[in-house]
């Protein structure tokens, strides 16, 4: 009796702080209060990626009255397996998640749930051990559209790919945390000791993108990559003079509400991290170069024959064809690497580098993005003995094709090149958007030098030409084709083509660059056939959709052929 008495005045007298805050500490739980992700939207506020709330639905083991019944009456409302979820709900831990990201309706239904008597157990109000944690859930409103763009979260809300990744530490914010004190079965008590830190929501990003040009550049070229059965695609609409992307297409793409179900390959952003060498659309550099350097006019008589040797190789041009009596302007016309040849060399190959590396050849758009590929370019010193040939028609060095719609853009923007630009805008601390800086700007040739490149441009769409099929009704239009041999990683070989066609519009005030780009098509018998048509769907709608008028002048109308 003695040592039980004493052992009360040790409990109720000197320890009962102690104990009485041991007790107190069993009764707190602390629940992460999730920051709220920003908000992706294109220029004009649509939402691309939103967050929404949800619930996680958790147990605490040592408080469910019995897991098998428990399981029973949840799996129907959870579309679970009262098995897994028995699993899920029997053991000693405190905390064991049950359901993630439930809507906050299905999470009332659950609280609504009672579980009935069974033999000697009593009937409960509820279900005991059964708890909701605020949570959030992200959300993707216009499906596919920009999908390779945005990119897509994982299960704990991380961005993974794309926008969702590169600005991952901008839109996350920070979670808070709720300490709160609970009684008997679980429940909170609502006048017990709480103790609470808000959390700080993640930044809104307002993108350059146009929701609907997107959309619309996404089914053109969908739609070609499945025609001509091709390996993929890609296709830029850029406004020459700011330097904004409004669409950024890619085919294949993918559901970013449910990324797991498509290849990896067709998650990625291929106009960023896919180089290739692009061919005849880089023969736009070289006729700057030389218009620049006054090596030639677009009237330069050039006479191309079938086959041209240089350096102990034999080039020729994508068909055979006669001695032609062409003018410079005829070379750019008809895609000739002959000719394109013959006329570097009367201003030097080795001079082309400089400009190929003003244009943005080689070096990163800005924009940063994850995995994006520079391409490739090599100084003069490294070259072999044929690379400064093919690199005048636009092979031996490789660019992404965002850079190759950059390089349209500065001929358009009269010779100054504009860094691209992706983010218009981000939320402040009062929520209220702020416009990022414009791109950065760098003369590159002069403004006459972009005026009569754009002449020349003019042309390939004309008669003769090898891209009449890119015409768009009412406006002039310049443009250059691709047909460039692709390399092919697997077999360290070339194998197979890219083709392309970019241009721009209304031309002698130009506003759009619109570029496609397709790999390894099966079909198709150049950039002109395959490319163009895509180009004319995507820039018409885009001049209609901006109310960019026709400008109403005449074409002045270059000779490309002499007698």
């Amino acid at each position: 009796m003695s040592l039980f008495g004493g052992r009360l005045v040790q409990l109720q007298g000197l320890d009962a702080t102690a104990y009485a805050n041991e007790a107190a500490k069993g009764r707190l739980r602390t629940v992460a209060l999730p920051a709220t992700r920003g908000t992706i939207t294109d220029r004009n506020g649509v939402a691309l990626a939103a967050t929404v709330d949800a619930v996680n639905i958790t147990a605490d083991q040592t408080l469910v009255v019995e897991p098998a019944a428990t399981a029973r009456v949840l799996a129907p409302l959870l579309a679970a397996d009262p098995q897994e979820l028995e699993r899920k709900l029997t053991g000693t831990d405190r905390f064991a998640y049950v359901a993630k990201a439930v809507t906050p309706e299905l999470w009332r239904q659950v609280r609504a749930l009672d579980l009935p008597a069974d033999g000697d157990r009593k009937a409960t109000d509820g279900l005991p051990g059964i708890f909701g944690e605020q949570t959030s859930r992200r959300t993707y409103p216009a499906g596919t559209v920009g999908a390779n763009l945005v990119g897509f979260v994982g299960a704990d809300g991380k961005g993974l790919g794309g926008l969702e990744y590169a600005l991952d530490d901008v839109l996350a914010g920070t979670d808070g945390e709720v300490t709160f004190e609970r009684g008997a079965g679980g429940r909170r008590i609502p006048t017990g000791e709480t103790a609470e830190r808000d959390a700080v929501p993640g930044q809104d990003i307002a993108l350059t993108i146009d929701r609907d040009i997107q959309w619309v550049a996404q089914r053109a070229l969908a739609r070609k990559v499945k025609e001509t059965r091709a390996l993929s695609g890609t296709l830029i609409v850029m406004d020459t003079r700011t330097g904004d992307l409004l669409a950024v297409a890619t085919a294949p793409t993918f559901d970013p509400s449910h990324p797991g179900d498509a290849p990896v390959t067709a998650r990625g952003n291929r106009a960023l991290t896919e180089s290739y060498e692009p061919g005849s659309t880089g023969k736009v550099i070289t006729a700057a170069a030389l218009i620049e350097e006054g090596a030639v006019r677009p009237a330069t008589p050039i006479t191309v024959p079938n086959r041209l040797r240089r350096a102990g190789k034999t080039f020729k041009d994508f068909q055979d064809h006669k001695t032609q009596k062409l003018t410079y302007a005829g070379t750019l016309a008809k895609s000739s690497n002959i000719g394109t040849i013959l006329a570097a060399e009367k201003m030097g190959l080795e001079k082309l580098y400089p400009y190929q590396r003003g244009f943005g050849v080689g070096q990163p758009t800005g924009l940063g993005l994850p995995g994006e590929a520079s391409g490739a370019l090599l100084r003069p010193s490294q070259w072999s003995a044929t690379t400064g040939y093919t690199s005048a028609f636009g092979q031996g060095y490789s660019v992404n094709s965002v850079q190759m719609a950059s390089v349209f853009a500065t001929i358009a923007n009269d010779g100054v090149r504009v860094a691209p630009r992706l983010v218009a805008a981000r939320s402040d601390d009062e929520g209220s958007m702020q416009p990022t800086p414009s791109g950065k700007r760098t003369r590159v040739v002069s403004a006459a030098t972009a005026t009569t490149v754009r002449l020349m441009l003019e042309t390939v769409l004309g008669e003769g030409g090898t891209a009449p099929l890119a015409r768009v009704p009412g406006y002039r239009v310049g443009g250059k084709t691709g047909t460039a041999q692709r390399f092919n990683p697997d077999c360290g070989c070339y194998r197979g083509y890219t083709m392309s066609f970019i241009g721009m519009a209304p031309l002698d005030k130009t506003r759009l660059v619109v570029a496609v780009t397709l790999q390894a098509p099966r079909s198709g018998a150049g950039g002109g056939s395959t490319g163009g048509p895509v180009f004319r769907e995507v820039m018409s709608f885009a001049l209609q959709s901006l109310r960019i008028p026709p400008t109403g002048t005449k074409a002045p109308g270059l000779r490309i052929e002499r007698n």
